[in-house]
């Protein structure tokens, strides 16, 4: 009995995520994709997040359609094609344009599919499900791993790679390295080979711990980025000590006590993603009272539908930009899950 009450507790958050988990169905498509919002870019990292969401709010249809989307729209190469979203215009204060976004194959965005496959598993545990989508996977994972430096970072798109705009990103990487020991874990478990891709984590991991210089080379800093300051601790990429020690100092520097977490340590803008991307990190190292007020804070966040707007913006004491994306959605679930316990998958990004 008290099995199943202490199940019950752990369901009750989610159900009360259900307006974010229609916001995303109401943006998916009939084909599976689900993009940023309606006429919006699409991306498989953000994709694959709400992809997750769904499967956790009991959407298995939804999920399901949206990994079918990833196999039928994956390129002979490995990768997939992605809008990239954060080089949209406004259109005028409050909006983001409705106007197609540059197309490219971002690395991270590539190897994030596997997180999906693997959560999947870790929900279902439907081991000839995992299979099917093995080969996806492993197709996708080779690609991003052919963008691999000797020194162990990857370049952050196909495009730059070796040439003169290459550059490896902190945040992207990290979140590479996370996907990358989902990835092995699928093939672990389909008694696959996979020393090569430990053996590129490793090298991987090693870059983000020892060497600061093989990132941002472009001279662009991004120092200023929560989330480059939170992700190697998401990722697991830190020891424990060296990782609380970040998130004491580097990353309390963006918390905005009752709001949530700044995308941006100068700009007067708390963002729901990021703030619930930083309590996942939380709970990974066992900061579940901070995790738990941070995610409280983004319920002041929700729309009368129930969904989550992406941000706000503390010196104009507005929403901004007024647009509620499906993964904005996903975060939020993804972060309720892992905090609570609620499906066996809830600790796919928050534990090793």
């Amino acid at each position: 009995m008290s099995a199943a009450v202490d199940r019950k507790r752990a369901l009750a958050p989610l159900r009360d995520l259900t307006g974010a988990a229609e916001a995303i169905l109401s943006v998916q498509q009939a084909d599976g994709a689900v993009p940023w919002f309606e006429h919006g870019p699409w991306d498989p990292w953000n994709h694959a997040e709400c992809v997750m969401a769904l499967a956790v709010m009991g959407e298995a249809a939804a999920a399901r359609a949206g990994l079918d989307y990833l196999q039928a729209s994956q390129q002979r190469d490995g990768s997939w094609l992605g809008g990239y979203g954060n080089a949209l215009p406004m259109d005028g204060r409050l909006k983001i344009a409705r106007v197609a976004a540059p197309e490219l194959k971002d690395a991270n965005f590539i190897a994030y599919p596997a997180v999906a496959v693997w959560h999947g598993y870790r929900l279902s545990g439907d081991r000839k499900e995992a299979a099917r989508r093995w080969p996806m996977v492993r197709a996708a994972i080779e690609f991003v791993l052919s963008l691999q430096h000797p020194e162990g970072d990857i370049s952050w798109c196909a495009e730059a790679h070796g040439g003169p705009l290459d550059d490896a990103i902190l945040a992207g990487n990290a979140s590479i390295y996370g996907s990358l020991g989902c990835a092995i874990r699928l093939a672990e478990l389909l008694n696959e080979p996979s020393r090569a891709w430990r053996e590129a984590r490793a090298r991987l991991g090693g870059a983000i711990l020892c060497a600061p210089h093989r990132f941002d080379r472009a001279g662009q800093s991004r120092s200023g980025f929560a989330m480059d300051a939170y992700y190697p601790i998401l990722a697991g990429v830190m020891p424990w000590m060296a990782s609380l020690a970040r998130l004491e100092t580097k990353v309390a520097a963006f918390v905005e006590p009752g709001l949530g977490c700044r995308c941006v340590r100068e700009e007067p803008w708390v963002t729901v993603a990021e703030s619930s991307e930083l309590a996942m990190a939380m709970v990974r190292l066992g900061r579940h009272g901070h995790a738990a007020a941070l995610l409280d804070w983004q319920m002041a966040h929700r729309d009368s539908d129930g969904a989550f707007w992406m941000g706000w913006q503390t010196q104009e004491a507005i929403f901004w930009p007024q647009e509620k994306p499906t993964w904005t959605q996903a975060a939020v679930i993804l972060a309720t899950d892992a905090l609570h316990g609620a499906t066996p998958a809830c600790g796919v990004l928050t534990a090793d």
